[in-house]
């Protein structure tokens, strides 16, 4: 008897995300609870928890951090300017959305991507920071993190806010580095120097362009600017950071 052909291997990596690309698009077909007050059926975020939760702040210009009504730039980036040229932040990193983007980043649940998206779209100023962009470019996870997670959340939002302009490949993370969730600014900026590069074959493309860069939760902002400072040596003029949510300052 004929022996029988040889199965082909399939990495388990792979088909892990493809099981949960598959899973995410059917869930987003069903009518499910609002995943903050629990509505049914509704969207995963409902008007009424944005409305409550979302409400929009003034915020400095530069590093998102909520500011009086009739301030522009807080006294932090008036005496250091960071590297990015403005800043929007959607939501303060508290209740309901630090939960939310938890679900999103570490449960495993990319599903979560249109809802924060649109969350971010509504934001004041973020529609002309992306109709100005040449590029958007998220913020790059080490590839150890992206094995694990599965799924990079910031490109994720990145394809749901400007597909077309969205570019995953030309930010490169050339290195790990130790959580940063727990460390001081000084020590996040020591842990990222030289952590980011463009592309070198690319480089040349970015001279005179405008950058809108995507990430998630900004904390001390020493990842945004470790990015951007990698931006500004190959040449674009103009860096926009949009977050989702901007963590409050110390106090």
């Amino acid at each position: 008897m004929a022996a029988l052909p040889a199965l082909p291997v399939v990495d388990p990596g792979f088909a892990a995300q493809v099981a949960r690309k598959v899973c995410s698009h059917l869930l987003r077909r069903i009518p499910s609870q609002c995943a903050i007050c629990g509505a049914w059926p509704a969207e995963r975020l409902c008007a009424g928890c944005v409305a409550r939760f979302a409400q929009p702040r003034a915020r400095c210009l530069r590093c998102a951090l909520p500011v009086p009504a009739d301030v522009h730039t807080c006294g932090a980036c008036l005496r250091t300017p960071p590297l990015l040229d403005a800043c929007h932040a959607a939501v303060d990193y508290g209740y309901p959305w630090a939960g939310v983007i938890a679900d999103f980043k570490f449960r495993g649940d990319p599903g979560w991507a249109a809802a924060l998206a649109g969350l971010l779209r509504a934001t004041p100023g973020v529609e002309p920071a992306l109709d100005a962009a040449d590029r958007v470019l998220p913020v790059p996870l080490a590839r150890a993190r992206l094995r694990e997670r599965g799924f990079n959340q910031a490109a994720l939002l990145a394809q749901q806010l400007a597909a077309h302009k969205t570019d995953k490949h030309l930010l490169l993370r050339l290195r790990d580095t130790p959580a940063q969730s727990s460390l001081p600014r000084h020590e996040r900026l020591r842990n990222l120097q030289g952590a980011f590069a463009v592309e070198p074959l690319r480089a040349a493309g970015l001279a005179g362009q405008r950058v809108v860069l995507i990430d998630d939760v900004l904390t001390t902002g020493a990842t945004l600017d470790a990015a951007a400072q990698a931006l500004r040596a190959a040449g674009a003029v103009h860096i926009t950071a949009l977050v989702l949510a901007r963590t409050p300052a110390a106090r």
